[in-house]
């Protein structure tokens, strides 16, 4: 049996560009609008071998997505100043995760949490 792997994760939000500004020019996403049957919708990667987020329009998103982790190297601390920086909503400032490592959450402009998290730095 073959294991799944995460390719794509899908979200209902109520604003296109309020959107796209959010997660390129404050998470640093490379953002694409792009046009399908049902109308417009964006897509967003960090990189190649990255999933991609794949953000629809609805009046009203339907219940509540999943928490979207970020795995950081490092410095995390300058990623939350700068969340703070562009007004963004907090849940959990920096703290330790139960494994000993640093976690922040933060809401995206449509109430999705999404999370920064850096591991124990390796010796």
């Amino acid at each position: 049996m073959s294991t799944p792997t995460l390719s794509a994760l899908f979200f209902y939000v109520r604003d296109l560009d309020r959107t796209a500004a959010f997660y390129g020019d404050v998470l640093g996403f490379h953002v694409e609008r792009a046009e399908g049957h049902d109308g417009a919708y964006l897509i967003a990667s960090a990189g190649e071998d990255q999933p991609a987020f794949v953000f629809y329009p609805a009046d009203e998103p339907p219940g509540r997505s999943p928490v979207v982790v970020f795995g950081l190297e490092g410095g995390i601390e300058e990623a939350f100043a700068a969340l703070v920086r562009h007004n963004v909503e907090i849940v959990t400032p920096v703290s330790e995760a139960p494994d000993g490592g640093l976690t922040a959450d933060f809401l995206d402009p449509d109430g999705h949490v999404l999370s920064y998290y850096q591991p124990v730095e390796q010796a």
